[in-house]
């Protein structure tokens, strides 16, 4: 049995305050993907990954985005955007990105899996849905927007590219991460008020659910929780939307279909000992690869 688990941390530093270290020591997991780790490496707290490996971008940005996989065993291959493979070069849309800590993949030494962390732009509005009455930070005539969809763009080619050659490579391929984009009503609990919110517009939503299909990518949490709402992975710290559950899914496991179909079990681990580890919850799959 793999179990792996990806969770957006929103700062290593504040999540190990939170027991993030105690959870990832206790867990049992064999892959953990991180994304938001906010930290270059020199800065990072003792200890921070316990005993797991880590292939690591944390970017240019001060303070923002960086992304990890951590491993038990060391990988057999890393990949990130800042060293991309002259092979396989990055789409144009990308390339403004790679020195952002958005994205690293790994190809596992005891599995013939590649797995990849992602952390996706959160985007905006596009400039005709922007209202400054109803905005917490000044229109920018929906400049967030085109970035995102440029990137959602970009990145679709390049997924196409990394599942072709893991396959190529006899590997299946599993993309985690903190997309930004809840697929269905499912995925949002007040999806009424939230159709003309970023994240869950109608072009993102068709786009996510142009990269799912039986013979490409699967959902493999909702493959396991059909026609539920949620599970959730991110609440809002403000007001009492995590006591009353009302979340986002925007976290996920998407599987090529051999992998998709081992999956035994999916959970989000709300909190660890009483503690929220971040505004994102671990969402946690077992794989069962006997």
């Amino acid at each position: 049995m793999l179990r792996v688990a990806t969770v957006n941390i929103n700062g290593i530093r504040a999540a190990h305050r939170r027991g993030f270290g105690d959870w990832l020591a206790t867990r049992g997991c064999d892959v953990v993907t991180l994304q938001e780790v906010r930290c270059p490496v020199e800065a990072l707290p003792e200890d921070a990954f316990g005993d797991f490996h880590a292939a690591y971008d944390a970017g240019e940005i001060a303070g923002r985005n960086g992304v990890a996989v951590l491993t038990r065993v060391p990988p057999a291959a890393v990949r990130t955007w800042a060293t991309p493979d002259p092979a396989h070069p990055l789409p144009r849309a990308l390339r403004t990105h790679a020195t952002e800590g958005r994205y690293v993949e790994v190809d596992l030494a005891d599995a013939p899996i590649t797995v990849a962390s992602l952390y996706l732009p959160k985007g905006g509005l596009p400039a005709h849905l922007q209202d400054p009455k109803r905005m917490r930070e000044a229109p920018d005539g929906g400049a967030k927007y085109e970035r995102k969809m440029a990137f959602l763009a970009g990145f679709a080619r390049h997924l196409t590219s990394a599942r072709r050659t893991a396959a190529a490579a006899g590997r299946e391929f599993l993309l985690t991460g903190d997309l930004n984009v809840a697929h269905t009503r499912l995925d949002v609990a007040n999806w009424r008020r939230s159709n003309q919110v970023e994240g869950f517009l109608p072009e993102e939503r068709e786009w996510l659910d142009s990269q799912l299909s039986p013979r490409t990518l699967v959902d493999v949490v909702r493959r396991l929780h059909p026609e539920v709402e949620g599970p959730y992975s991110w609440w809002s710290w403000l007001g009492r939307a995590y006591e009353k559950d009302a979340g986002w899914r925007i976290d996920y496991h998407l599987a090529t279909p051999g992998l998709a179909r081992r999956a035994s079990a999916a959970v989000v681990d709300r909190e660890h000992r009483g503690t929220r580890l971040s505004d994102h919850a671990p969402v946690v799959v077992d794989y069962d690869l006997s």
